[in-house]
């Protein structure tokens, strides 16, 4: 079967599925075709059901839900660290409240986590993730919300960071803030969910497995990051969260679901239901 699996062009998911893009691994008889685009389009491309299986925001699963099943792996989940706001001088929460701040996408989890604080009023602008940095550099926003690896780089820009959302978001829950998830068609059908996330799920354990042969594959979608610091990012978001969620990952899933839902920022979509 021919699957078309989605994911970002950033080094923690070429890490994940290096196994799989090389031939390295077992495919267990599923010819993938990666589809590598940012995630606020592969949100969209959700909306629509375009991708048999693809990464998400977790953002996005409450709009996509009666097409996807998430999967129980592949997530990326941010333990007292995520997603930050970040500026050329420091601003506090009531100050960034009336700030400009450039956005990776307004179904990504950062953006969420960002509402869930700051509330829902707050000026925005989206840029693509990897351009925001510079966005905020240039002065065409006054703070910017940044995810992957430009958590790790902001300071080559000249910039501060004002708020990290995952440590934030800690010390509200005592929980990690779950970022980006996978999900299934549904319409592949019970036997084929279970079997594709089985294989997803050895192709994260085979990185794992040859770490540095996987973060060297990783390499080439690092912007501005050594091996060095791609391994460092790469061990920030694949781990044993990435495996599975687990029983304590499970339950920050619904906490930023509902959190998010009685805000009046997303639908209530929970319980939600893990494959794998």
């Amino acid at each position: 079967m021919h699957l078309r699996l989605g994911h970002s062009p950033d080094p923690d998911d070429a890490f994940m599925f290096y196994g799989l893009a090389t031939g390295k691994m077992d495919s267990g008889g599923y010819q993938f075709e990666h589809v590598l685009q940012d995630i606020q389009t592969l949100n969209t491309r959700a909306m629509k059901g375009e991708l048999e299986v693809t990464a998400i925001s977790l953002h996005a699963y409450p709009y996509v839900k009666d097409l996807y099943a998430l999967m129980a792996c592949g997530c990326s989940m941010g333990e007292n660290y995520g997603p930050m706001l970040v500026a050329k001088k420091f601003f506090t929460p009531d100050e960034l409240k009336t700030r400009r701040i450039a956005i990776p996408g307004t179904l990504t989890t950062a953006f969420l986590a960002m509402q869930l604080l700051l509330g829902k009023g707050v000026l925005n602008v989206v840029r693509p993730f990897d351009q925001i940095l510079q966005y905020v550099q240039a002065g065409y926003a006054d703070a910017g919300l940044i995810i992957h690896e430009g958590q790790l780089t902001y300071r080559n820009n000249g910039l501060v960071c004002c708020l990290d959302l995952g440590r934030w978001w800690r010390e509200k829950t005592g929980l990690p803030l779950p970022l980006g998830v996978n999900v299934i068609r549904r319409d592949l059908g019970k036997p084929a969910m279970e079997q594709i996330a089985a294989v997803l799920k050895r192709s994260i354990e085979f990185s794992l497995n040859h770490r540095a042969d996987a973060v060297r594959h990783a390499l080439r979608y690092a912007r501005d990051m050594d091996e060095k610091l791609a391994d460092e990012f790469v061990g920030m978001y694949v781990n044993h969260w990435t495996l599975d969620f687990g029983p304590r990952g499970r339950q920050a899933v619904h906490a930023v679901l509902d959190a998010g839902a009685r805000a009046g920022l997303i639908p209530f979509c929970t319980p939600v239901e893990f494959v794998g």
